[in-house]
């Protein structure tokens, strides 16, 4: 019976990355999901469509989702913005002035570009800039660079923000997306 169950769960494909992360904001009552679109975050934005669970679209800018979920959060909603990198450039006011001071607990998911066969100077830019950024506003931010590790720091991060009353960016490295395909 052991092995039986052994050799079903081996047979089993291992979840993939936008699927722990689906699933995690579910188990976290993580429903409101602004995004601005993104190659690499297709895969998790479209799982995030289908599911009923979830109101989801899109937005114009980044800054747009940050007023969206604070309005959401003051409203008693939990939230995630899924952006990518290069859009980061343009939140430092609006974390500075409204996410931090105001304690909300904005849960961002950023697909990292700039790093790894980067093409595009701007996106390397702001990757290299990102971090301290977040350093100097007293963000907690991770990067997820392993399937085994993503559903732990993602569940205990948002955990953390919503007890904290603390912003979080959860980076999700091309380590564990695969990145940008550049063709």
């Amino acid at each position: 019976m052991a092995a039986e169950a052994d050799a079903a769960r081996s047979a089993s494909p291992a979840p993939s990355w936008h699927d722990i992360v689906l699933h995690t904001l579910k188990r976290n009552a993580v429903d409101l999901v602004p995004y601005v679109p993104d190659r690499v975050l297709t895969p998790l934005i479209e799982s995030l469509h289908a599911d009923p669970f979830f109101t989801t679209f899109a937005t114009a800018r980044e800054e747009e989702a940050v007023g969206i979920l604070s309005g959401a959060w003051m409203g008693g909603r939990r939230g995630a913005l899924l952006m990518q990198t290069s859009g980061f450039a343009t939140l430092a006011n609006v974390l500075a002035s409204l996410v931090v001071p105001c304690q909300i607990p904005l849960i961002m998911v950023v697909s990292e570009r700039g790093t790894l066969g980067e093409f595009n100077y701007g996106q390397s830019l702001v990757c290299r800039t990102m971090r301290p950024v977040l350093d100097a506003l007293a963000m907690e931010h991770h990067t997820m660079t392993r399937l085994d590790e993503l559903e732990f720091v993602v569940d205990r991060s948002i955990k953390q923000a919503i007890a904290t009353q603390a912003p979080v960016a959860l980076i999700l490295s091309p380590l564990l997306t695969g990145g940008k395909v550049f063709a």
